[in-house]
């Protein structure tokens, strides 16, 4: 609980030390940490310790590990009990949201004993449901608020509580996790070890907060930011971390450019398809990552299913068909106007080309934008890293060969 602890800043700073806490009481945990940021470990555990425990271990669950791992030994009480107990398990598992159980009581409690401490303590945190566990905090039972209030004071929790209640392993990962929430929609979930012993509590809300960093992420990492940078990382660890996909990138752009090279006396003798290179590379790289958005969000929320990768697929590729068709009969008639303004006398036949080429190039680029991620995900890495990287490397390569291709087949 909130209280009286020993402060470790000078007595000269603690005007601005109280301000920094009711600021951050103030804040969603995420905007609670950038504000906490740029202040020393020393600040920073002064100020948790003056938190309610599950908003500091809230605080704590979005702060880098290394950091959050200095400041466990100078935090006291709840926070540093129940972070300790968090770092147990794997980073991405519910065991690592976790907050303390203060809302847990001994079956033999009374009614009447139950409400005083809810009105003592509603201020702080307000009770949603009373968890009922054994003196090794076993969990049996639950008794909601709804329940208590039609109660009689000397009643007790075991004679009011549900004893077929939900609960999260804390092994269990986040994706999981929420998957399972989608269909309850609890205010508060009991989170249990193997042997059912309550070990923390979740929060409806965290939970969905946690899916919209993730997804908030998504778009970083697409193309080589990480999900840890935020707007305070220093610049040079920023580099560190987005210099080598730059890198990468340049490399497969490298490929890119090797294969319009070998259309080299192509372009030469029909200079015309010069100006069309961007245009297929362009309309095919955005049907790839319309593919790949799609392919990232289902994965994301649990809606693609061991078994329905072809389906998926095989949608894509008549995505493509349509939109290739389409596309590419307003891209044959541009051709064929920019060719018979320059006084191409090919220009029917160069608008062929690119309607073809357009179409082929649409359609394998929407089932490109499927296999990438899918194909990040079998070998075992993040299928959002730098999968926009590799999907345009292979939709140029793709757009640009095939044009080139095909003018050489049927033209030269």
């Amino acid at each position: 609980m909130e209280g009286k602890h020993n402060s470790r800043v000078d007595p000269h700073d603690e005007p601005r030390m109280h301000q920094l806490v009711v600021a951050v009481k103030r804040r969603a945990p995420l905007d609670a940490l950038v504000l906490l940021e740029r202040e020393s470990d020393e600040v920073v555990a002064d100020v948790l310790e003056q938190l309610h425990p599950d908003l500091a271990v809230r605080i704590l669950s979005h702060m880098e590990l290394e950091r959050s791992a200095l400041l466990l030994p100078s935090i006291e009480d709840k926070i540093g009990e129940q972070w300790s107990v968090n770092l147990g398990y794997p980073e991405d598992s519910i065991g690592r949201m976790m907050e303390p159980p203060l809302e847990a009581f001994p079956p033999a409690m009374r009614v009447s004993e139950l409400t005083q401490i809810i009105r003592n303590t509603a201020a702080e945190r307000p009770v949603v449901y009373a968890f009922v566990v054994e003196e090794d905090m076993t969990l049996i039972g639950l008794v909601a608020m709804r329940d208590l209030l039609f109660a009689k004071t000397e009643d007790r929790l075991a004679d009011l509580m549900i004893t077929q209640l939900f609960y999260f392993k804390a092994s269990t990962t986040v994706d999981d996790s929420i998957s399972a929430a989608l269909l309850r929609h609890y205010p508060i979930y009991p989170v249990c070890d193997e042997d059912r012993h309550l070990v923390g509590l979740v929060r409806g809300y965290a939970l969905f907060e946690r899916r919209t960093i993730e997804l908030s992420a998504q778009t970083g990492q697409m193309v080589g930011v990480e999900k840890e940078e935020h707007i305070g990382t220093p610049w040079f660890k920023c580099l560190l971390m987005r210099h080598p996909w730059l890198q990468l990138n340049l490399m497969t752009a490298f490929v890119a450019g090797a294969v319009v090279g070998m259309f080299e006396d192509t372009i030469a003798q029909i200079v015309v398809l010069a100006a069309f290179l961007p245009v297929l590379a362009g309309q095919s790289g955005n049907t790839g990552c319309q593919a790949l958005a799609v392919t990232l969000r289902s994965m994301t929320l649990n809606e693609l299913k061991p078994g329905m990768e072809f389906s998926l697929i095989r949608k894509e590729a008549m995505l493509g068909l349509g939109n290739g068709l389409l596309v590419g009969l307003t891209a044959a008639l541009g051709m064929y106007l920019y060719a018979s303004s320059s006084g191409n006398e090919s220009a029917f036949t160069l608008a062929v080309v690119v309607l073809f080429a357009m179409l082929g190039a649409c359609i394998i680029s929407g089932v490109i934008g499927v296999i990438v991620p899918l194909t990040l995900r079998r070998l075992g890495t993040d299928p959002v890293t730098a999968s926009t990287i590799f999907l345009t490397t292979a939709t140029d390569i793709v757009s640009m060969g095939l044009l080139l291709a095909l003018a050489t087949v049927i033209m030269l």
